[in-house]
């Protein structure tokens, strides 16, 4: 059995719902577990992040995916704030050779949101992990990577915020299929 992680923060919900298709996308795979672990304020005392049980299921994963809205060009405070709760984890070199991927949302086409991906695989580099792309083409006509990302998965949607968070068709199914990637890639890596 192979695990996905998915770590996310979303604070309007729309990185939430990429969340969800990416571990739909995982799930179609047998023998692949995928988990949803969201971050929230609430962990983050005194400016710091803490959460002992998170850090267990990402230790015992075989792939984190790491998932943040992009604000003024890079990841959300909070999560920010979980990445560097995780350096503990990066002292002892606990998630090396660990497969890594990202994803973001942004409210705007460009949005800078490829420097949240930087920075989310700069993190995994740091940690020593293994970086999986979207090995998508770009602009494919089923919708499939419609904002051209080759780093990871993006999204994006016109800030509407009396509506319910919503994904357009082809980034719902861009992250479906980054999902399913990266468990394929899973599969590989561990079966080796």
């Amino acid at each position: 059995m192979h695990t996905i992680a998915i770590v996310y923060f979303s604070g309007f919900g729309h990185t939430h719902l990429m969340a969800q298709s990416i571990a739909a996308g995982a799930k179609q795979l047998t023998n692949t577990i995928a988990k949803l672990i969201r971050i929230t304020g609430e962990q983050i005392i005194e400016g710091r992040w803490h959460d002992d049980t998170i850090l267990m299921t990402l230790n015992e994963a075989d792939a984190i995916i790491f998932g943040s809205p992009t604000y003024m060009g890079g990841v959300a405070g909070e999560f920010k704030a979980f990445l560097d709760g995780a350096s503990q984890v990066w002292l002892q070199q606990g998630w090396k050779d660990k497969l890594a991927g990202g994803f973001t949302h942004s409210g705007s086409p460009a949005g800078d949101n490829q420097s949240t991906l930087l920075y989310l695989a700069i993190n995994a580099a740091q940690h020593g992990m293994i970086w999986v792309s979207s090995g998508e083409l770009p602009m494919q006509s089923n919708g499939v990577n419609r904002l051209g990302s080759s780093l990871g998965a993006i999204g994006q949607t016109t800030p509407d915020f009396t509506q319910e968070a919503s994904l357009d068709s082809g980034d719902r199914l861009t992250a479906h299929h980054y999902g399913h990637r990266i468990a394929t890639a899973a599969h590989r890596w561990h079966n080796r």
